[in-house]
């Protein structure tokens, strides 16, 4: 491996299998994104590192869900922002699961390490307070496309606890990698998808001189959201430090044959 970011959250894994929403296209998990139950799939599996999106319920409780609204996996309307604990208590994910609270996969998942995305200003200060509420320090790493959002994240929990580089900053890694290396650009993990669509054009984001700036900055480079055993193959040849994927049955087998998955140990 060749990441050199050195946090506690990082250590000891070699190359690091993220599950994305607990491996969403995970035959199991179908139509069971970001629950309890897609999670303890992947932690069978011999998952360690947990991807998941948080928001803030009206009554300041986090849940650990992708969108905004609930519409899409649940068949209840409404905003969580708008709704309260109690009423996305009664919500079920595929019609079977509930909706879990951060602090519910803290307690479930004591061994876990999370990358945690927070999806609105509203969650900020709840993320903060569980992370430490739990001790989760070295456990978690924030991500947010907020930029003043992630700079207020880091503000709170402080440079112990592990965060992904901003928009901004990957953009210059991705465009100017050369110059990116050499300015000090706060985050630990360029957190970024392999192409990028820009004016109708497809454009190659993770390219080699964008893994050695971001190695040469002390950074890890993890890649999403990648399902496809070929693509898996070619990023690690790369030489990139992790990829998110849905499914999960696929990444472990490509580390499987490389020799990569008895890094997969518990923290």
């Amino acid at each position: 491996m060749s990441g050199t970011a050195a946090l506690p959250y990082f250590g000891g894994t070699g190359f690091i299998a993220f599950a994305h929403r607990g491996g969403a296209e995970y035959a199991p998990n179908q139509g069971r994104e970001n629950t309890v139950f897609a999670f303890r799939q992947a932690v069978e599996l011999g998952y360690r590192y947990l991807e998941t999106d948080v928001h803030a319920s009206s009554d300041g409780v986090l849940f650990a869900f992708h969108d905004a609204q609930l519409d899409r996996v649940s068949g209840h309307s409404g905003r969580i922002e708008d709704l309260t604990a109690a009423q996305i208590a009664e919500v079920r994910i595929g019609g079977r699961d509930a909706v879990p609270t951060l602090a519910e996969l803290f307690e479930a998942f004591p061994d876990a390490r999370f990358n945690i995305d927070a999806k609105a200003d509203a969650a900020v200060e709840e993320l903060v307070a569980q992370i430490r509420r739990h001790d989760a320090g070295d456990r978690v790493c924030v991500s947010s496309f907020g930029v003043r959002r992630l700079r207020r994240l880091r503000r709170l929990l402080g440079p112990q606890v592990a965060s992904s580089v901003s928009a901004v900053g990957v953009a210059l890694f991705a465009f100017l990698p050369g110059l990116a290396r050499l300015l000090p650009v706060p985050g630990d993990a360029l957190q970024l998808p392999r192409y990028q669509r820009i004016l109708g054009l497809r454009f190659t984001v993770v390219r080699p001189s964008v893994v050695r700036a971001a190695h040469a900055s002390g950074k890890q480079v993890h890649v999403w959201t990648i399902d496809d055993a070929d693509a898996m193959n070619q990023l690690i040849d790369l030489g990139v430090d992790g990829i998110f994927t849905d499914r999960i049955d696929t990444l472990r087998t490509v580390l499987q044959q490389r020799g990569l998955w008895s890094e997969q140990a518990t923290p």
